[in-house]
């Protein structure tokens, strides 16, 4: 009974979602984003070591090579439905171009709106560049 008591007179612990957004960790695996470097290039080396650590096999890539003898990707896609938020691309990633954001809020309407491309991705990308940057270098002592 005392247990009660005590419980009756603490602030609440709910929040209220849509409203309240409770913390989160700077090593939070959410929506999936490639990134650019400062001078706007994509950052991907097209190595294809995402696609073979993928234990889903969510990722599809398609390269060429460039002129200079570099490749670059031609192809990007990543079967959302698929992915198990498991963070293996972005660790195996060599350049750090695949990461993963915090954002956990992305429904839709149709599954063809969870198969990300190329642009989709770099869009994610260039719209969180920032909060990449920061959580990135919050975790680089782990990595």
């Amino acid at each position: 009974m005392w247990i009660v008591l005590e419980q009756f007179f603490r602030p609440p612990y709910t929040i209220m979602y849509p409203f309240e957004k409770g913390p989160l960790s700077p090593r939070f695996r959410g929506e999936h984003a490639l990134r650019r470097y400062p001078s706007g290039e994509e950052r991907c080396i097209a190595c294809k070591l995402c696609e073979a650590i993928c234990p889903a096999q969510a990722i599809t890539i398609e390269s060429e090579a460039r002129e200079d003898g570099s490749r670059r990707t031609t192809k990007y896609d990543i079967d959302m439905t698929k992915c198990i938020y498991c963070g293996f691309c972005q660790e195996a990633c060599p350049v750090d171009a695949i990461v993963e954001t915090q954002n956990a809020e992305y429904s839709t309407e149709t599954r063809e709106e969870l198969l990300y491309n190329k642009e989709k991705l770099l869009a994610n990308g260039d719209r969180a560049e920032a909060e990449i940057a920061a959580n990135l270098h919050a975790d680089h002592v782990y990595r």
